[in-house]
């Protein structure tokens, strides 16, 4: 009887302890408690798997969440480097549309032009070259008649005499000073273009420095380089980066590209001012004859 209840005092005693390994068991199904547990564990364990990914601090807000949070946590300096990047952004991109409606405006004003110049007569072209003032072909034109009225030829000049050339000299001057001042118009505003284009990543690169400034003094006042300390300025530095370059890329585009139209409106405008040229001055040498007769 004695042993008898020795071994029932001992399964008992067995199945208490079964009873509480498996309570304590954190991955027992059997137990809700263990259940939570394990589940809070592999939690914990995957948040500290995934925390190069995500920091997650004030109650599970993350740092890498809205853009406007970003550069409101920045510091003063990086601000200022946003601000002068955006503007530099919102003036290029107003400048952008600015030229490509003028030098679209240009070419349409060139074409109708040039069909009146090739098949209209002289009072026809006039009129037409004074409504057309986005035409740079037009200014030109009109710089020549202009010359041409100031300078009736005399009676008895002829083509190689010293007034006839000189009257040339002088029509084509004026001429080529017409071109060049189309020429500056077309230009005007492309350096800042260019200057906002090589000039902005480097201002960006300016804030990046100043971010990992920064994420270092934050890492020695914390005294230690969690991704927590390391993080917000880091952040900082991406952000100036991203901005410079969205500053500097548009710019550059926009600048090859109206250059290259820019030089074909160029090419096409001095062919022009020596076509116009000659036939200026064939018009006043044929005026002077029918007068003559």
């Amino acid at each position: 009887m004695a042993g008898f209840s020795d071994r029932e005092q001992g399964g008992e005693g067995g199945e208490q302890a079964a009873t509480a390994k498996r309570v304590d068991s954190p991955g027992d199904p059997a137990d809700p408690m263990g259940s939570a547990g394990g589940r809070l564990g592999a939690r914990h364990r995957l948040d500290r798997r995934g925390e190069c990914w995500a920091i997650r601090l004030n109650g599970g807000k993350s740092v890498g969440g809205e853009f406007l949070d970003l550069v409101l946590q920045a510091g003063l300096v990086v601000k200022l480097v946003l601000l002068l990047l955006l503007a530099a952004s919102i003036l290029s991109w107003a400048l952008i549309g600015y030229k490509w409606r003028a030098l679209r405006g240009a070419e349409e004003d060139d074409s109708t032009f040039l069909d009146a110049y090739r098949h209209d007569p002289l009072d026809t072209v006039f009129e037409a070259a004074r409504d057309l003032d986005r035409s740079p072909l037009a200014v030109i034109f009109l710089s020549g008649c202009e010359v041409m009225k100031r300078n009736p030829r005399p009676e008895g000049e002829g083509d190689s005499s010293e007034s006839a050339l000189a009257y040339r000299r002088k029509l084509t001057r004026a001429i080529q000073w017409a071109a060049r001042g189309e020429r500056q118009h077309a230009e005007r505003g492309l350096t800042f273009l260019a200057t906002v284009g090589s000039s902005a990543p480097f201002v960006g690169l300016f804030g990046t420095v100043v971010g990992i400034i920064n994420t270092f003094q934050g890492i020695g006042v914390a005294g230690n380089a969690s991704l927590a300390v390391v993080g917000p300025g880091m952040a900082e530095a991406l952000i100036a980066t991203a901005v410079g370059l969205l500053a500097a890329i548009p710019a550059s585009v926009a600048y090859n590209v109206f250059i290259a139209g820019i030089e074909e409106n160029n090419s096409a405008g001095e062919l022009f001012a020596e076509e116009l040229a000659e036939d200026l001055v064939t018009l006043r040498a044929q005026g002077a004859a029918q007068a003559e007769s």
